[in-house]
Order: structure tokens, then sequence, then C-alpha cells
């Protein structure tokens, strides 16, 4: 029996990202929308397991990976958002994410302009993400369209920007360039510089390069 995917708690409460994410946002997002993912992802982790009982004969086992990999990857995103986001947030990162943000962007403020962009301009549904370069050792801004598409295999999320309207329909409409700009309000760079330097870590382990 494979191991099942379990729905994370808020690390704070629902209201405690207002004004800038509702409180009746936070509910629906975690309490429903992130678990239809974990659910989704679980389910097909036991069509994968029926499966290999039949050696997939008569199975799609296509349209099983395909919904695993968009559940999953739900999933994952929704779990680092949560903690990527703490009540009086925003301001400036600092320590070694800081630095890294500097060398590869130009500024904080032209990072900031990057993602900001990429965020808004995200065709459909999907994310903007802040992510570990392992092969050219640099951080880049990323568009991941659903969940799962547009990703670079390999790269460490740092920080990421759920731009599917359940994240911001009720409260700002159709408008996500305010979403967005308020979102900043809320982002905990401790966490994203925890996360930067667990990536520099596991950037020793080269993806392209012979593993002795």
């Amino acid at each position: 029996m494979a191991k099942k995917y379990e729905l994370p708690s808020l690390p704070y409460s629902y209201e405690a990202l207002e004004p800038h994410i509702s409180a009746d946002i936070m509910r629906l997002h975690h309490d429903k929308h992130h678990a239809a993912y974990v659910n989704g992802a679980n389910a097909a982790l036991d069509k994968l397991e029926k499966g290999r009982g039949t050696n997939f004969e008569g199975i799609d086992i296509k349209a099983i990976l395909r919904d695993y990999s968009f559940h999953f990857s739900g999933h994952v995103l929704h779990a680092l958002f949560w903690t990527n986001m703490k009540p009086s947030g925003g301001g400036n990162p600092g320590g070694l994410l800081a630095d890294a943000i500097n060398k590869d962007f130009g500024s904080l403020d032209k990072f900031r302009a990057e993602f900001t962009a990429a965020a808004i301009a995200v065709e459909g549904v999907g994310w903007a993400t802040l992510a570990k370069d392992p092969v050219g050792d640099r951080l880049v801004v990323l568009q991941a369209e659903k969940h799962n598409l547009l990703v670079g295999q390999g790269m460490s999320p740092i920080l990421v920007c759920d731009v599917w309207e359940h994240a911001y329909y009720l409260q700002y409409k159709n408008d996500r360039g305010s979403y967005v700009k308020a979102w900043w309000n809320v982002v905990n760079w401790d966490d994203a510089d925890k996360r930067f330097n667990r990536a520099e870590k596991n950037a020793l382990q080269h993806p392209i390069q012979a593993v002795d």
C-alpha cells in the first residue's frame, strides 16, 4: 500500500493574512482546493497500484500519470505557498538570498518587477515561481501553467505565487495585478531564505553531472 499524501494544516489562522488575502479565500483555498489536489494525487496512486496487479492491461496509464502529475504538483506547490506567506510579512529578503537576487537580477526592485510581470502574464491559470537553477547556478523566475507545465526539471522552488482564480477572485475579482501587488505584503522571506539555503546545499548534487 503506497503511503498517502496528507493535507498540511495552515501555519496561521484563516484571517491572519487580512486585509491582503481574506479569510474566506484562505478557507476555500486550503480546505477545498488544496484538499482536492491531495485526494486526486492519492486516487492516482491507487490506480497505479491496481494497474501493477494486471501489468496495466486495459488501463490507460497515460491518463493516470497525467492526473498524478497535475494533482501531486498542485499539492506540493500549495504546501509551499502556505509557508511562503505569514502575517505581517513583506519587506525585503536578507542574507544569502538577498545577495543572490542582487547578483542574478541586478537588484531587488528588478526581481520584483520580473516576478510580478511573470505572475500577471501567466496564461490561464498557474503560478509564478522563483527557483534555483542548479545547472547554471542562478536564480530564475518561471511560470508554471496549471501546476505542472513549463516547469524546469531539477530546479528547486524558493518562492511561489498562486495565480489560479481561486486564489484571489472572491476578493479581487478579475484584477490579478492588484492581488499580486497585495501578495508581496505577506511574503515570508525567512521561509524563502531557508529554502534557498537548502537548495544551495542540494545544488552540490548537480543533476547532469555523473554520480560517483
